[in-house]
């Protein structure tokens, strides 16, 4: 390594191409050029005899990096808190002790460029924005499973919740995971966000958005003001897209899935010592306790709505030019007192 690295300056390289070519850090092509060939020796070899605090972890973060290369610090980091509850290391520190093991052991960091976060700040307890995603991941007998999860974030404290299925979400999976989302939280804030996804909207008639009739029950009990945006928009919901690229990239990226339940709850348990107690790189905040302060300004909520009994199966749909409705390939006329032509209506199926 270290001739290869004197070679390629000789060659013109600059220290980040050679650092990029070898797979190592820049302080590592530093450390070699400030060397000599006979020192460089001396520092290897002391490598096998040099004890350090995070030793005792060596041993599998090698076996994680080894297995998956394109594991981050953090995640190590969660990993390891997962699996020792009194791991009290410093980010920085374990930073460093991984990079040291990457440089010996020649395994490569995957770069992973940051998309800006864009988005205006809301004040307390103002809104939340939600967003779905699914993943691929493996099972306990080594198959390929794709899980699909719900994610909300409080826009201000960036406090956030999240459920997985192991199949599709409907809209009525949607309606009990945003209660228990308010739970969670402590509360409801005045505005949600979403994309003009069909789990909660039908279509788009000449601009105006039409929600599905379950949604559209559920909004008119709960209150709140919903706001639909365009899918892959950052400037009106980068927050949330970002919440979605952490819970796959830090939680779900390399877990083994063994039923959904334990799933959950272990994404529960990573919520609480990760997902919102790690400082925010925006807010250079914990989550967890700007919480603490938002929770006063959320509009408190009843227990849980009984929604599977109180919201009817409800749809959507236009009346047509001579008074009819079309049901699953059945018209339906209606009264001409009752409504006028080309009007959108709601019903309630008993």
């Amino acid at each position: 390594m270290y001739i290869q690295v004197h070679q390629l300056k000789d060659q013109g390289f600059k220290v980040a191409a050679i650092s990029k070519k070898l797979g190592i850090s820049r302080n590592t092509v530093y450390k070699y050029l400030d060397m000599t060939f006979e020192e460089a020796t001396d520092w290897v070899s002391s490598l096998g005899t040099r004890s350090k605090k995070l030793d005792p972890y060596r041993d599998i973060i090698l076996t994680w990096l080894k297995e998956h290369p394109d594991l981050s610090s953090a995640q190590v980091e969660d990993w390891l808190k997962e699996k020792d509850s009194t791991f009290q290391f410093g980010s920085s520190t374990l930073r460093g002790y991984i990079s040291e093991l990457r440089d010996i052991y020649h395994i490569p960091k995957v770069v992973h460029i940051r998309h800006h976060e864009a988005v205006e700040e809301m004040p307390p307890g103002m809104q939340v924005q939600v967003d779905w995603g699914e993943i691929r991941v493996k099972n306990t007998e080594n198959r390929d499973l794709k899980l699909y999860f719900i994610s909300f974030g409080l826009s201000h404290s960036r406090y956030k919740y999240v459920e997985w299925l192991d199949r599709p979400f409907t809209t009525r999976d949607t309606i009990r995971c945003h209660e228990y989302a308010f739970q969670y939280f402590g509360g409801m804030p005045e505005e949600i966000v979403y994309d003009q996804d069909h789990f909660i909207t039908v279509s788009e008639n000449s601009g105006d958005i039409i929600l599905t009739g379950d949604f559209q029950a559920y909004k008119q009990e709960r209150g709140f003001r919903i706001y639909l945006c365009r899918k892959s928009d950052p400037q009106t919901k980068g927050k949330i897209e970002n919440v979605v690229k952490y819970i796959k990239g830090n939680f779900a990226k390399n877990r083994v899935f063994s039923n959904l339940e334990s799933w959950n709850e272990k994404c529960l348990s990573w919520l609480e010592r990760t997902g919102n107690y790690n400082v925010h790189n925006t807010t250079k905040k914990r989550p967890s306790e700007v919480h603490a302060l938002e929770k006063q300004h959320l509009r408190p909520v009843s227990s849980l709505l009984s929604f599977e009994s109180n919201l009817g199966n409800s749809i959507t749909r236009t009346v047509h030019k001579d008074n009819v409705i079309k049901y699953k390939s059945n018209r339906y006329s209606l009264p001409l007192e009752l409504i006028g032509p080309r009007e959108i209506i709601q019903f309630t199926w008993k």
